[in-house]
């Protein structure tokens, strides 16, 4: 109740086009589906209960679910943008805010007449799955993260779907968004970059699959900068040292030079294309940080259009990508994601997402509220300081602790055995760590 309550949740619900001619309100009904996952029962099993907690029947419940009239994201982008916006005031200029896109599998193996249903390569199992493409952007400072926009996309080719879509009045907003599951991954993420235009964020991160010449110059036509994992692929050319060369050449250049940091082997500027005829002065400038890992022969690319930032800052911006990672395994886990309604149209698989959505950014402002005192009102506000990204010491400490209250646990035969094993764990790590925890001891 408080949290829809500051949201002024009727009001977004109104200007999203979701209404009722009579019975139970709209917001009444979101309400109590929000707080179905709570309860640790599915949308099914509670209307079979006798002890439910919802006020009304099944058929209303699906008809408010099922509605191709109500725009979900908007709904979604309205109240995320006013969170964001009580979130933003409480980091300072000099503190980069960043958008974040990514993908994730939203599974639905078992349905067989699912609406927009494909087969979709999941990049985790290396296999294809029956489901969704759940392509998603989300906003971050760096301790808290908010979903602002989403799309569950279907194949574009028709011999990977496998269930038609449905005819739909062409003025409704389902109809939209059927559209919008057909078309390209990049052509909706422009799309959802360019909605979001008023998010307060410089920056958009990417992982490798996005991090494509092509994309990123039409990311860069959105006013944004791209910060992303290079792909490591001998078909992508950069324009470096007088001719184009893939990033493996540009890399065995430049590995066996001196640099001062043990784990960023150097960086280099160069230009990208958007295609293959284009000339020299249309390519869009880039730099390139190469780091080593250190107990491999791996290495990592990222890839920077603000080619003014220092190469540990791209590290550091780059770092907060890993946020959307969390939110999808909390979303998947915790949430209900793809398992708490029964349904087969594409419209109720996007009002359950959206609903999964905003259970996480509830979730995400309680978090920030009991950890940052700035949050409770004005005079807090002027007299505490803003929070930290945690610092790599302060990591390594954390894991050095953990160590040790395992030990403590398991109880060794004697106290010298824990001191052996704790040295040996020292000097197992590499030099630049073993440093890092003598500053910090």
């Amino acid at each position: 109740d408080h949290f829809f309550s500051k949201i002024n949740i009727s009001k977004q619900l109104k200007s999203s086009n979701f209404y009722k001619e009579s019975g139970f309100s709209c917001t009444q009904i979101l309400k109590e589906l929000f707080a179905l996952v709570f309860t640790g029962k599915n949308l099914y099993r509670n209307l079979l209960s006798d002890d439910a907690l919802l006020t009304f029947r099944k058929n209303t419940a699906y008809r408010f679910l099922n509605s191709e009239h109500f725009n979900w994201e908007k709904l979604l982008y309205k109240v995320m943008s006013q969170l964001i916006s009580e979130i933003d005031r409480l980091t300072g200029n000099d503190r980069e805010s960043v958008l974040i896109a990514d993908d994730s599998l939203f599974s639905r193996q078992r349905s067989k007449k699912v609406e927009l249903l494909s087969r979709v390569f999941d990049h985790t199992s290396h296999r294809y799955c029956r489901g969704f493409r759940m392509l998603t952007l989300g906003w971050s400072d760096g301790n808290t993260f908010l979903p602002v926009n989403f799309s569950l996309l279907s194949s574009p080719g028709d011999e990977n779907v496998i269930c038609p879509v449905q005819k739909k009045d062409k003025r409704t907003n389902g109809y939209k968004r059927r559209i919008r599951a057909r078309m390209s991954t990049t052509d909706v993420l422009i799309e959802v970059l360019r909605n979001a235009g008023s998010i307060p964020a410089r920056f958009v991160l990417f992982d490798s699959w996005f991090t494509l010449p092509k994309t990123v110059i039409r990311v860069k036509r959105e006013n944004r900068d791209v910060i992303g994992m290079a792909r490591i692929s001998e078909k992508i050319h950069y324009f470096y040292d007088g001719k184009w060369q893939d990033i493996k050449s540009i890399y065995g250049s430049i590995c066996n030079k001196p640099c001062g940091s043990s784990k960023i082997v150097g960086s280099v500027c160069v230009k990208i294309r958007e295609q293959r005829d284009c000339e020299l002065e249309e390519c869009t400038d880039a730099k390139i940080v190469f780091i080593q890992e250190k107990r491999s022969k791996n290495w990592l690319a990222i890839l920077s259009t603000d080619i003014s930032l220092p190469d540990e800052e791209i590290i550091r911006i780059y770092g907060k990508r890993w946020d959307i990672e969390v939110f999808f395994k909390v979303c998947k886990s915790n949430l209900a994601l793809a398992r708490e309604f029964q349904g087969r149209s594409y419209d109720m698989l996007t009002a359950a997402t959206a609903i999964v959505f905003m259970r996480y950014a509830m979730l995400s402002i309680e978090a920030r509220n009991k950890s940052d005192d700035r949050t409770i009102g004005e005079l807090f506000y002027r007299y505490c300081q803003e929070l930290e990204d945690i610092r790599f010491s302060q990591a390594l400490l954390l894991l050095l602790t953990t160590l040790i209250e395992i030990l403590k646990e398991t109880k060794p035969s004697n106290n010298k055995l824990q001191e052996k094993i704790t040295e040996s764990f020292l000097n197992a790590l590499p030099g630049y760590l073993r440093c890092q925890l003598l500053l910090c001891a």
